[in-house]
C-alpha cells in the first residue's frame, strides 16, 4: 500500500533569466516553497541567509505563464513531470508619490494620450498597403533549434576525424556502445511494473500503459481499467513496434559484420571505430510520443507522415499539427543536412579554444549524437561539467552573430 500511493516524483527543468538550467526532482507533495528554496540553494550559493532573498523571488509555469502559489503543493498548482518552471526576482515596489506629483503626472498622461483607432486610420489612410507573414514570428522562435541540428551534424563530423587519432577512441566508443544496449526511452520501472502486476494486469498491458502515461502509476491504471474492454488495448504503440525494433537491430549488426573486412592493417582501428560510430546513431532512434501519435492519427493522417511531424518538432503535438496543416518545411530530411562549413557562425565556433579542446573528448561526441535524436536530453548535456561548457560556447556564438 505504502508503494502504490506514495507520492510521484516529477523532474522538473528550472531556468533562471541569466540563463542558468538545471533538472530538480522533488516529489509531487513538496511546497512551491521548498522546492523555491531548492532552486536558490542551486543557483545563488548562500542565498538563504537572508530569509529575504526566498521572498523576493517567485516561480512561474513556463507554459501557462502563471505565479505559483508558495503554499500550495507541487500536485495541487497541477504541475507535470517534465514540465519548465522560471525561477525570478520580484520587482520592487515604486514608491508611492506625493499629491503634487500626482496631479502632473495625470496632466502629463492626457497631454501624451495615445491616439484611437479612428486617428490611426485616418493619418495611415495615404500610406501603402502591406501583407504581413504571420509565420515568420513562428519560423524565428524556432530558427536557434533548427540552426543548432545544423551545427551538430557538421560538428559531428569533425569531431569523429579528430577522435580517429585517437588510439584510446576505440575501447571508449566499445563502452559506451555497450551502454547505449539499454535505452533510456525503453526501459520501464520495475517497481511500478510490479505494482500493476501485483494488481493483476497482464505485464504487456501494465508496460503499454506506464509508456502512455509517464511511468505514473495511478494515470496508468486508470488507463488500464478505462480500457479493459477495449479490442486494441493489447496493440503496440504507433511507432514502436517490435518488428521495427527487430530491423533495426538487424540492420546495424549486417553493417556491423561488412565495413572492416573490406581494409586491412593499419586502417582496421579507424575501420572499427566508423562501425561503431554507425551503431551509435542507429542506436539514436526517435521515439515519438505515443499519445501524440494517437491524437494526430485520430484527426486523419497517416501513421508515417505523423511520425515525421512529430520528428520534425521535437515531439511537440501543437507544432506538429501546424507542420502537417502547412507546408510541411522544414522537411525530414532537411533534419540530416549540416551547416555551410564556410560560414562566418561555423568557423567562429571552430576558433573557439573550448570548443576546439571539447571535439577531442569522446563524450562530446555522445552527447551530440543524443541531443539529434532526444532534444529533451540538452539540459543534462548543458549541466555536465564535461559537455555544458562547449554548448554554453555555442549557445553564445549563435547568439552574438544573431544580433549582428
Amino acid at each position: 500500500e505504502e508503494k502504490i500511493f506514495a507520492g510521484k516524483v516529477l523532474r522538473l527543468h528550472v531556468c533562471t533569466m541569466e540563463g542558468a538550467e538545471w533538472l530538480e526532482e522533488v516529489p509531487e507533495d513538496t511546497t512551491v516553497e521548498k522546492l523555491k528554496e531548492r532552486c536558490l540553494k542551486h543557483c545563488v550559493p548562500g542565498s538563504l541567509e537572508d530569509p529575504k532573498t526566498v521572498t523576493h523571488h517567485k516561480l512561474i509555469h513556463a507554459t501557462s505563464e502563471k505565479v505559483l502559489t508558495d503554499t500550495k503543493t507541487v500536485l495541487e498548482e497541477n504541475i507535470q513531470d517534465r514540465d519548465v518552471l522560471l525561477l525570478i526576482k520580484k520587482r520592487a515596489p515604486p514608491p508611492l508619490p506625493k499629491m503634487a506629483d500626482v496631479s502632473a503626472e495625470e496632466k502629463r498622461k492626457q497631454e501624451q494620450k495615445a491616439p484611437d483607432k479612428d486617428a490611426i486610420l485616418k493619418a495611415t489612410a495615404n500610406l501603402p498597403s502591406r501583407s504581413v507573414d504571420r509565420t515568420v514570428a513562428h519560423h524565428n522562435m524556432r530558427d536557434f533549434q533548427t540552426e543548432l541540428r545544423k551545427i551538430l551534424l557538421s560538428l559531428i563530423e569533425v569531431a569523429q576525424k579528430l577522435l580517429a587519432l585517437n588510439p584510446e577512441a576505440v575501447e571508449l566508443f566499445k563502452r559506451a556502445n555497450a551502454m547505449l544496449d539499454e535505452d533510456e526511452e525503453d526501459r520501464v520501472d520495475e517497481i511500478a511494473l510490479r505494482q500493476l502486476t501485483e494488481m493483476g494486469f497482464p505485464e504487456s498491458r501494465a508496460v503499454k500503459a506506464l509508456r502512455l502515461n509517464h511511468m505514473s502509476v495511478t494515470q496508468a491504471m486508470e488507463w488500464l481499467i478505462e480500457h479493459a474492454d477495449d479490442p486494441a488495448v493489447d496493440a503496440p504503440l504507433p511507432g514502436q513496434t517490435p518488428s521495427e525494433a527487430t530491423d533495426e537491430a538487424g540492420a546495424a549488426s549486417a553493417e556491423a559484420a561488412a565495413g572492416p573486412s573490406a581494409e586491412a592493417g593499419g586502417e582496421e582501428a579507424k575501420d572499427e571505430l566508423t562501425e561503431l560510430f554507425k551503431k551509435i546513431r542507429r542506436k539514436r532512434k526517435f521515439h515519438p510520443d505515443p499519445r501524440a501519435v494517437i491524437a494526430l492519427m485520430e484527426m486523419g493522417f497517416d501513421e508515417k507522415e505523423v511520425v515525421d511531424a512529430l520528428k520534425v518538432n521535437n515531439n511537440h503535438q501543437n507544432a506538429a499539427c501546424e507542420w502537417l496543416l502547412g507546408d510541411r518545411k522544414p522537411s525530414p530530411e532537411d533534419l540530416y543536412k549540416g551547416i555551410d562549413t564556410n560560414s562566418p557562425l561555423f568557423q567562429a565556433i571552430l576558433e573557439n579554444p573550448v570548443v576546439q579542446l571539447g571535439l577531442t573528448n569522446p563524450k562530446t561526441l555522445l552527447a551530440f549524437e543524443d541531443m539529434l535524436e532526444n532534444p529533451m536530453n540538452s539540459t543534462q548535456w548543458m549541466n555536465d561539467p564535461e559537455t555544458g561548457p562547449v554548448m554554453l560556447q555555442i549557445s553564445r556564438i549563435f547568439q552574438t552573430l544573431n544580433r549582428t
